[in-house]
């Protein structure tokens, strides 16, 4: 997968908003999406990039909410994804939308 080989790139995002219920069984790729995003390698490609944890305790579907710089959203709901997915999600609209990380991907 794309995410797999390269390095997650915020520098379209915005805003990445991390919800879940701890205690829930199907929050695994949840988790493991906001420890790659939440990591200080992926947080320096965008320092003004905002990464909210909102832990809940109400048996709430687990979902990744990301708004890019230019106001669109992406909504992923973690219990019918797998962690690859999601960074796969979030990597192709980062390179769709940095016209930059196109030209790196031709050559």
């Amino acid at each position: 997968m794309a995410a797999s080989r390269g390095a997650v790139v915020l520098k379209a995002v915005k805003k990445v908003i991390v919800q879940f219920c701890p205690f829930e069984t199907n929050v695994r790729s949840t988790r493991e999406f906001l420890i790659m995003v939440g990591s200080e390698k992926v947080r320096a490609t965008n320092m003004n990039c905002e990464v909210i944890t909102e832990v809940k305790h109400d048996r709430s579907e687990p979902t990744v909410d990301i708004t890019f710089l230019d106001g669109e959203r992406l909504v992923m709901k973690g219990s019918k994804l797998t962690t690859e997915e999601m960074l796969s999600a979030l990597q192709t609209r980062c390179s769709a939308k940095d016209p930059q990380a196109k030209a790196g991907d031709k050559k």
